[in-house]
């Protein structure tokens, strides 16, 4: 009988100890039985040999050198001493199938559970999420580009002025982004586009569309603040333009909302004003393009809410998003 190395018996030979026929015949059945247990039906028969059946384990006489038979665990392996309640038998493969052909049953998927220490996180909602590059990624080169607009100097007089850059807020995957003018006192001491008063108006805006800004994200054309809340000189925008650009690129939105003129002109490359541009759909890169007023006029025009209204209804209902009338 040959020698079978790095094996160990339960009688306590030392591994490279040489097995007797018992011992090695009890291996076997061990290791047949678990194959059978793994949910395989028969092996593969080698040329002039008969296939071998690997219910014969039952139908054997049972002797001293079988196995006990090994209960069917739980493929989740949460207690390996209790076995699933569901039937214990392997399933049988159907007679019409070649008896050299092994049949392997399907396993049931493993989800691993939530860490504890990992905080819950809500999924956005399927119409929110985007297709494309994945999450990690997607937020790994904003993040780069944030680091990088973080220290622009560009525009020597805003970077001299500013308190910080506003880069811009939201989830990397959304499919819808909406692009403002330029960040104002708020947003400059914040951080952070649309906090003041006309950004609580758009929250409310959001709210009524049924959206969040976690599950979307809002940049402008510029990321410092003008002197005293102006419109961005052509020179600004020349400047800055392209990183906003870039943050389109990397999220990949299906939907576009530009809020006011500025962001309109520049975004779509046009001179017409924004009454023209409404109610209808532009194109950008792959994107479709709405058009609406931005929140500040709404504050100083407040007959011109329910032209916003009707420009979100349009927008959500090309998104899929039922909202009253």
């Amino acid at each position: 009988m040959p020698e079978v190395g790095n094996l160990s018996n339960k009688q306590g030979e030392t591994a490279g100890s040489p097995l007797n026929e018992t011992q090695l015949a009890k291996l076997l059945g061990q290791h047949l039985a678990s194959l059978q247990a793994a949910g395989l039906t028969h092996l593969p028969k080698c040329s002039g040999e008969q296939a071998f059946n690997l219910d014969q384990l039952h139908s054997a006489k049972p002797s001293d050198t079988d196995p006990p038979p090994l209960p069917n665990y739980s493929a989740t392996g949460d207690n390996p001493e209790k076995p699933e309640s569901a039937n214990t038998d392997p399933p049988t493969v159907s007679a019409a199938l070649p008896t050299s052909q092994i049949k392997e049953s399907p396993r049931p998927a493993y989800n691993s559970p939530p860490s504890s220490n990992s905080p819950t996180q809500t999924a956005a909602p399927d119409f929110l999420a985007s297709e494309g590059l994945p999450t990690d990624q997607r937020q790994a080169a904003l993040n780069v580009l944030r680091d990088e607009i973080s220290q622009c100097t560009k525009c020597v007089d805003l970077a001299k002025l500013r308190t910080q850059t506003v880069f811009g807020v939201g989830s990397p995957t959304a499919r819808l982004v909406f692009v403002g003018e330029a960040p104002g006192a708020d947003e400059d001491r914040i951080g952070e586009p649309f906090v003041g008063e006309a950004g609580r108006l758009l929250d409310k805006i959001l709210t009524a569309c049924k959206l969040q800004r976690e599950n979307i994200f809002i940049l402008n054309t510029i990321k410092c603040r003008p002197p005293g809340n102006r419109n961005p000189s052509q020179d600004e925008l020349s400047n800055c333009w392209g990183y906003a650009e870039r943050q389109l690129e990397i999220i990949q939105p299906e939907f576009i909302c530009c809020l006011g003129s500025v962001a309109a002109r520049t975004l779509l490359k046009t001179t017409q004003s924004l009454g023209k541009l409404r109610k209808q759909f532009h194109s950008y890169r792959g994107s479709r393009v709405l058009v609406t007023y931005h929140p500040a006029y709404l504050l100083r025009t407040p007959s011109a809410k329910r032209h916003v209204w009707e420009d979100m209804k349009m927008l959500m209902k090309e998104m899929g998003v039922e909202l009253p009338n």
